[in-house]
């Protein structure tokens, strides 16, 4: 059987992880979420595949290039510009002749395809989608089936009042190639939203096969820490790179862990990766290919990236850190953090929980991030500089920063103080 994996979306949740590379690269315990997908697809003997890409397509193609490295034939579907779940699919009709399974290539999951494909044949459905019971049926869309599996109804992330079902669309389907016939090329298409009603509005044979193994969307910062902790401790049947050295720990052959650092599973040390004397990784954890903890540094529930730095005496906490991020001497990364590619945070800074720093950006040293960084280039210590107060309008002075600054000024002076306010009209 076929498969075409769906590789098109730019997973603007997930930013800034996704800022600069595409949901299906993200790393999930050292490898990119679509190549444990990949992976998953050959255990199946499903070797034959086509993916589909358009949000920065290019590094996809480059990452994988024919498959071979996964045990795949490996060729691509381009779309010039997004055409929905389904029309990208449709660029790859003259593949598809026989029944075949489309997959996400952002998601992660073990499911029994094989188990799925047999269903669908049993039923001589036309469209069989995967579902799976999820605890909080809201952030997904759910599926409503009889005892025999076959569908009656789609509702689309219900409210507690709509819900009748706890099955969640995985986005994995099993689909005759008769189904092309009911939407045409070239034009915005979904199959959750527009082709599987439409099959079920003109009585064609739409089943739902309500799955047992383990799927995630991770479509969240809190989604993929928990994607990755997962997987090491277990829940989900994937390849971890590296040898199993203990309960929960992994450590690449080509890592470096000194004999007085300190790791704690669940922990994976990637390729590369060197934590030095006195470190300690609290798992869960992961340590990205050629990452480097120095001495006295701790690191407890976080992922790091590969070709990272996490200086002396540093402390991340719940955070994730992306490529080739410099972490200086003393930092403290609160719980919730996430620092995009290329982020320099200078010696003795804090980020605070749940702040986010959006790629090639400087904190300076001693400063605290108290809230995201996205289009400013950089954080200051302090607020005033020899020109005073000095920033671009609605990028670093916002009408918060204003709100904030009034209140901080009103706060040192009495009542009825009177406040001169200036400002220079020249371009810096």
């Amino acid at each position: 059987m076929k498969a075409v994996v769906m590789a098109g979306g730019e997973g603007s949740r997930l930013r800034p992880l996704t800022s600069r590379q595409p949901k299906p690269l993200v790393p999930v315990v050292g490898r990119p979420i679509m190549e444990h997908i990949l992976l998953h697809l050959r255990r199946h003997q499903m070797r034959d595949v086509v993916a589909t890409v358009q949000y920065l397509g290019s590094s996809i193609r480059n990452y994988f290039g024919d498959g071979s490295e996964q045990g795949v034939a490996l060729t691509y579907s381009v779309e010039d510009s997004p055409l929905g779940t389904a029309g990208s699919v449709m660029l790859a009709r003259q593949f598809l002749t026989e029944p075949f399974v489309v997959i996400s290539g952002d998601a992660l999951t073990d499911i029994d395809l094989a188990a799925a494909a047999r269903f669908h044949r049993e039923r001589k459905s036309l469209a069989t989608i995967v579902l799976k019971p999820v605890p909080n049926p809201l952030e997904y869309g759910v599926v409503v089936v009889d005892e025999g599996g076959a569908v009656q109804r789609f509702i689309e992330k219900p409210s507690w009042g709509e819900v009748i079902s706890d099955l969640a669309n995985t986005g994995i389907y099993i689909l005759d190639p008769a189904v092309f016939d009911f939407f045409r090329a070239g034009e915005v298409t979904d199959w959750s939203g527009d082709v599987f009603p439409k099959l079920l509005k003109e009585g064609e044979r739409v089943y739902g096969w309500a799955a047992a193994g383990y799927w995630e969307d991770v479509g969240s910062h809190a989604a993929y820490m928990k994607a990755n902790f997962d997987c090491m401790e277990g829940r989900v049947k994937v390849q971890i790179p590296g040898q199993r050295v203990g309960e929960g720990i992994w450590i690449h052959e080509d890592a470096e862990v000194s004999p007085s650092a300190r790791v704690d599973g669940p922990a994976l040390i990637c390729a590369g990766a060197k934590v030095r004397a006195g470190a300690w990784v609290n798992g869960p954890c992961v340590v990205g290919p050629f990452t480097t903890i120095d001495r006295g540094a701790k690191v407890s529930n976080s992922i790091a990236w590969d070709h990272s730095y996490i200086g002396e005496n540093s402390r991340l906490r719940g955070s994730v850190v992306c490529r080739s991020v410099t972490v200086k001497n003393g930092c403290t990364l609160e719980e919730g953090s996430v620092i995009g590619s290329d982020v320099v945070i200078g010696a003795g800074s804090t980020v605070n929980a749940n702040v986010r720093i959006w790629p090639n950006k400087e904190v300076e040293p001693g400063a605290v991030v108290r809230e995201s960084i996205i289009w400013a280039g950089s954080w200051k210590r302090g607020l005033f500089s020899s020109y005073g107060l000095t920033g671009l309008t609605n990028v670093e002075f916002t009408p918060e920063f204003a709100a904030r600054l009034g209140a901080a000024v009103g706060a040192l002076n009495p009542v009825g103080a009177e406040i001169a306010i200036s400002r220079d009209y020249t371009r810096s």
